[in-house]
């Protein structure tokens, strides 16, 4: 590279220059967004010495602060750039994207909740960072407005629970439940071809209503879907399942009394209910092809990765 052209690069990153004290600030403020997540992260996998008035947890983020300050603050020029860039990025994103600072805020308080509220905050991380395998095609596949999953979806809600009284709230659960309980009276389980991964279309399942699990969870997420449903698809190391949106904690307590006193009885008799809660505080059940009853025991519970299917 030229002198020149070294010169001509030194000039415009001396233009992005932040004047004093501002830039102090801004490193500062950059400093704790990224140690919040981390100090997260280390208090979750640390043992507890139990400390009064958790001073060992005060040291800890005061090390972090001081650590990521200094390492910041060497990274300075470099970090300015980048914020421009990212900067420049949300605006243009805010503008013509409907992605821009309102979403970055949200999404990070929503991360941040995730991660406090888990045994084991950097899975939350680890998931946003994984690709979702086959993605496009999934999405593709669960062909919500294809009329003859619309119509078995209204087929299996006039065959289960249509006699519920006093949960009118609950409707479209409660039809939900009735998809469920048809699939899983039917659904047979079919490998792909060897060394092959097949994705079936929510149509094409409904031929056999056989196929592995992601044929399951593209079928189940599609005809939740077709009646108005939140369905997600969750995937684990070696597993595709799907779960449903029923809403906050509160709900939940309602959903449980549903399912075990109601819906299904004989079927939970004893046993719990599972479920995850997403970021923003939301309950999602679990429908996967191994359980018997909405909620039923996770065939693996890890998650590496949500798509969610609205």
């Amino acid at each position: 590279m030229s002198e020149t052209k070294v010169s001509q690069y030194k000039k415009i990153i001396s233009k992005l220059t932040i004047p004093k004290p501002w830039d102090s600030i801004i490193v500062l403020i950059l400093n704790i967004l990224i140690i919040i997540p981390v100090f997260i992260i280390i208090h979750q996998n640390i043992i507890d010495p139990d400390w009064p008035y958790h001073i060992d947890r005060i040291l800890l983020f005061i090390a972090l602060v001081m650590l990521f300050q200094l390492l910041l603050r060497l990274l300075k020029t470099f970090l300015f750039v980048c914020i421009f860039i990212y900067i420049a990025f949300l605006i243009w994103g805010t503008l013509f994207q409907g992605y821009g600072f309102a979403a970055v805020y949200d999404d990070y308080r929503a991360m941040i909740y995730s991660m406090s509220d888990s045994p084991n905050p950097q899975d939350v991380i680890i998931s946003k960072l994984l690709p979702f395998p086959n993605k496009s095609k999934i999405i593709n596949a669960v062909e919500y407005n294809n009329p003859k999953v619309r119509n078995f979806a209204l087929l299996a809600t006039t065959k289960h629970f249509t006699n519920v009284k006093g949960y009118s709230e609950y409707r479209q659960i409660i039809q939900c439940f009735a998809i469920f309980k048809e699939i899983r009276n039917r659904w047979n389980y079919v490998n792909d071809p060897k060394g092959r991964e097949y994705i079936a279309t929510a149509s094409e399942s409904l031929q056999h209503f056989s196929g592995d699990c992601d044929d399951h969870a593209i079928l189940m997420s599609a005809l939740i879907q077709a009646i108005g449903g939140t369905p997600r698809i969750i995937h684990t190391k070696e597993h595709l399942y799907p779960e449903m949106l029923i809403g906050t904690k509160a709900d939940l307590e309602n959903i449980n009394y549903l399912i075990k006193e109601v819906l299904f009885k004989e079927e939970s008799r004893g046993k719990e209910i599972h479920y995850h809660i997403d970021e923003r505080g939301q309950i999602w059940l679990n429908l996967d092809y191994t359980a018997r009853y909405p909620g039923g025991p996770f065939m693996s519970e890890e998650i590496l990765g949500a798509l969610t299917l609205n």
